[in-house]
Parts: C-alpha cells; sequence; structure tokens
C-alpha cells in the first residue's frame, strides 16, 4: 500500500525514493493528504526510534530534512491551512542563548507528526514571545537554553506572559541538555524536557496530540 511504502522509506531515511514516491502518487492523482500523513507517520516512528536508541541526532536532521522535502512538493497543491492540524506554538531559543541545533530539530519534528510551530530563531526576549503569542493564538510555548544562563531569561519570559494575562492559557515548556525539575520549578514553566521525544509527549499531553 501507498501509506506503508512512504512510511518505511521514509522511516529507513531513504530520500531518493521518499520523494520520487511522493511525486509518482500526485502524478497519478493520489490524494496528498494521505501522502502527508503516512509522511507524517513515519515521522513519528523516527521518534520511537530515537527514544529506543536505535536512532541518534543526525538521524533525525536526516528525517527532518526528508520531511522538509515532501512538504515543499504538497504545500502547493494542499495549501497552507491544510498542512496542519493539531496545534499551534511558538518556538524559540531565549535571550542570551544562540544555540539552535537542538531547537531546530524539536520544531522539524513537531511540524513533521502536524503541529504549526512559529520559530523566532535565537536570542530572543521576552516580548517577542509575548507578541507571537497575541498574534498566533498559540496554546503552548516552547522555551530552549542549552546554557545556565537561560535560566534568568526563561523565567523572565514566563512572568512577561502572566504580566501580559496570557499565562493561564498557554502551558510553558522548557528543554535543552541542561534542564531539570529544579529549573522548571525556578523559571515558572509548566514542564521540561531533554529531547525531542520529551517534546513531542509534552505536545500531546497539552494539546491531545498522538
Amino acid at each position: 500500500m501507498l501509506n506503508d511504502r512512504l512510511t518505511k522509506h521514509l522511516v529507513e531515511l531513504d530520500e531518493l525514493e521518499t520523494l520520487d514516491l511522493v511525486k509518482k502518487e500526485l502524478k497519478a492523482g493520489s490524494d496528498p493528504m494521505k501522502i502527508l500523513e503516512a509522511c507524517r507517520k513515519g515521522m513519528v516512528r523516527v521518534g520511537e526510534r530515537f527514544d529506543k536508541g536505535e536512532y541518534f541526532l543526525p538521524e533525525l536532521i536526516m528525517a527532518g530534512e526528508i520531511f522538509n522535502e515532501v512538504t515543499e512538493i504538497l504545500q502547493p497543491v494542499l495549501g497552507k491551512d491544510k498542512m496542519v492540524t493539531k496545534g499551534t506554538l511558538v518556538f524559540g531559543t531565549v535571550r542570551g542563548d544562540i544555540h539552535d541545533i537542538g531547537k531546530d530539530i524539536v520544531a522539524v519534528i513537531l511540524r513533521g507528526v502536524g503541529y504549526e510551530v512559529f520559530d523566532l530563531g535565537v536570542d530572543v526576549p521576552p516580548e517577542r514571545f509575548v507578541k507571537k503569542i497575541r498574534e498566533t493564538g498559540a496554546s503552548v510555548l516552547g522555551l530552549s537554553g542549552l546554557i545556565t544562563t537561560a535560566y534568568e531569561s526563561m523565567k523572565e519570559t514566563v512572568e512577561a506572559l502572566a504580566k501580559a494575562g496570557l499565562r493561564d492559557r498557554v502551558k510553558v515548556m522548557i528543554g535543552g541538555g541542561v534542564m531539570n525539575e529544579n529549573v522548571r520549578s525556578y523559571t515558572g514553566a509548566d514542564a521540561y524536557g531533554t529531547d525531542p521525544t520529551d517534546a513531542l509527549d509534552l505536545c500531546s499531553k497539552f494539546m491531545g496530540g498522538k
């Protein structure tokens, strides 16, 4: 079946086979949404392999690149509105930190399984996060940081969200290799994670995704 073959190719990181099959199926008149969902299923399985220690960061990056190429092919026939189904979140590395590799991987994985992610980049001040939350109506804010000085910026961002009257309707998750429960408590965030599968689990919990 189409779905099984597409999913398998993506999980196995077969870039050429995946893209070739997507193009052939579109040309043959296959439903682009079914093509997209098959690839999203593949991204979920890639995340599962990462969680089991079968895949590592290079494999996650590769899978993300393949999925991005698939969405570029599908977007003209689907339209932006149909590319997203599960929920919206704002994402970024906090002020004072310019690390982006982990953030970028998490953003790609989340997009891959159906979330709309507004990635603000690195060294993002609290007011920019607040402004984007207002603009998008996002229900989750993801704050990334890889250095200990990011703790204070995360705390300031959560406080800015509260000052703007948005804290009650927005869940805040923080991520990075230096995160733990003490940091979560200090910053006032709702949860923390240390890898992409943690982010997936948290978004599923906060927004009802799978």
